[in-house]
């Protein structure tokens, strides 16, 4: 709507321009004022995007008005009044940045002509403005997503030939990183976007990382349990709405925005606690706090470590054997006997699984971990046989190899049913980070990819041999949305389901 402010002394003159508008059909907000004073007293109340005013009035005339305006609201646009013995008036008048003048008493065609005029000008810097901030939007993106996957911003600078690109993540001090078990973002009629904008309270950049992973970037500093409450919120709509389990990790604040693959790679490793604490759902990245670490026992710490152990997480074994040593060193009254115990202990458990030929040092190791009076020492002899571990996990194809045909027996089966990483991972007692990186490392692809094309090419043989209705068939090769199946299906073959049916 276009808001337009009517400037004149006299009543009469001001209905007859109102009149005037009225003929020209369009959506408008129409004020008045009496003189120039109050004329800005309005525009201070609310801007106009059209300013009419008569040149001759009392307080202060149209002339001073308009350089006013100029000044202070340079995006309004002004048509002018004029009388036959004020051309001197309305030559300063444009001068002065007024876009346009009429004579009086006013021709309604030439009135039309005018406003025609200015309303195009209008139409053309907001379609102008509209471009820009599409440009802007898409540098900024692409700045952000380059920072996020380790560019350096010197290099990102001079590839974009401005340094003041960066400034686009300057403003930017929180981040989160959602996360789903399934893919999510790009589903067809996804309203997410609008749904988000509804739920932030907060100036907010979202961006799409992959069909499982988005991030949000916040621009203000908020406390913790502030964002904690806020990405809390968002969890449980997310999971209301659409009805999936939403994970949310909560940077704390940024040190060097500059530096978000450092953020990112935070977040991921915090977003690995979703493995061991299924029933939470957000993370907030102040909680892995000294304070924290020394309210967790030795026992839970033990067993987590023996659970990557068995399931092969090196990610999760360092992660958890680091907080057991800063629990040690942030609580220095644990006896020295009672540390070797714990941590001799531990070494008998990284043994037990290596291949015999390396197991054979345990004693020695376990001895020379009781002589010694030096922490640092105990914590590199417990880092010794993690790499040995390490290494025998490296070494060991033929394991690999039957881990991932039972995968794919299992994936031949279930292909109709729902299935997931973390699923598929339980079915060999492997972490599914472990089990995603030798699955791609074998077959060359990765198992969304596997799992999906194994059920195209079962929908492509129902398809050619069968007379069932696509919705059913979608429901046979595991798709519940038959509209996500129909455009699975295009991405994959081209074309939709019916059409390679009637071909």
């Amino acid at each position: 709507m276009i808001r337009i402010l009517i400037v004149d002394d006299e009543k009469i003159e001001r209905n007859g321009i109102k009149f005037l508008l009225k003929q020209l059909h369009m959506e408008a907000q129409i004020r008045e004022a009496v003189n120039g004073v109050k004329a800005l007293e309005a525009l201070e109340e609310e801007p106009a995007d059209i300013l009419l005013t008569d040149i001759k009035m009392p307080f202060m005339d149209g002339l001073t008005l308009a350089e006013n305006v100029v000044e202070k609201y340079p995006q309004t646009k002004m048509v002018i009044f004029s009388g036959y013995g004020e051309f001197e008036y309305a030559r300063k008048a444009m001068k002065s940045g007024v876009n346009s003048y009429i004579l009086k008493p006013v021709d309604p065609e030439e009135f039309r002509s005018t406003m025609e005029k200015v309303l195009q000008e209008i139409e053309g810097e907001r379609l102008e403005d509209e471009r820009k901030e599409k440009n802007r939007n898409f540098v900024k993106e692409h700045v952000i997503l380059s920072l996020l996957n380790g560019a350096a911003p010197e290099d990102l600078a001079k590839s974009l030939g401005d340094m003041g690109s960066l400034e686009y993540v300057q403003d930017f001090q929180n981040m989160m990183l959602l996360e789903f078990d399934r893919e999510f973002f790009g589903r067809t009629g996804l309203d997410f976007l609008e749904n988000l904008r509804e739920e932030m309270n907060e100036p907010f950049l979202y961006l799409n990382m992959n069909p499982q992973q988005g991030i949000i970037l916040l621009e203000r500093s908020i406390e913790i349990e502030a964002r904690r409450e806020m990405a809390q919120k968002l969890q449980d709509t997310i999971e209301k709405k659409y009805g999936e389990r939403c994970y949310i990790a909560v940077s704390r604040e940024f040190e060097h925005p500059v530096r978000l693959a450092e953020e990112m790679e935070r977040l991921e490793l915090l977003m690995e606690n979703k493995f061991y604490a299924p029933q939470d759902r957000v993370f907030c990245e102040e909680e892995q706090s000294e304070a924290n670490l020394s309210e967790i026992d030795d026992d839970t710490l033990m067993k987590q470590i023996r659970q990557d152990i068995k399931v092969k997480d090196m990610v999760g074994l360092r992660r958890h054997f680091e907080s057991l040593c800063e629990k040690y060193q942030s609580k220095k009254n644990f006896s020295q006997m009672y540390v070797k115990f714990i941590f001799s202990n531990l070494l008998k458990d990284i043994y037990e699984i290596l291949p015999q030929e390396k197991s054979v040092g345990l004693n020695q190791e376990i001895d020379r971990l009781y002589r010694t009076n030096d922490f640092q020492e105990v914590t590199e002899l417990l880092n010794e046989g993690i790499r040995l571990l390490e290494q025998s996990f490296a070494i060991n194809p033929q394991m690999e190899h039957r881990e991932i045909e039972t995968v794919k027996q299992y994936i031949y089966a279930h292909y109709d049913e729902e299935l997931s990483v973390d699923m598929l991972a339980e079915q060999v007692f492997l972490a599914p980070s472990y089990l995603s990186h030798i699955f791609k490392k074998e077959t060359g692809q990765n198992l969304s990819k596997f799992i999906k094309a194994l059920r195209m090419e079962k929908a492509k043989e129902m398809l050619e041999q069968t007379h069932n209705k696509i919705v059913n068939i979608s429901y046979a090769v595991g798709y519940p949305n038959v509209s996500y199946f129909c455009q699975s299906f295009r991405e994959y073959y081209g074309v939709s389901p019916q059409k390679y049916r009637n071909q």
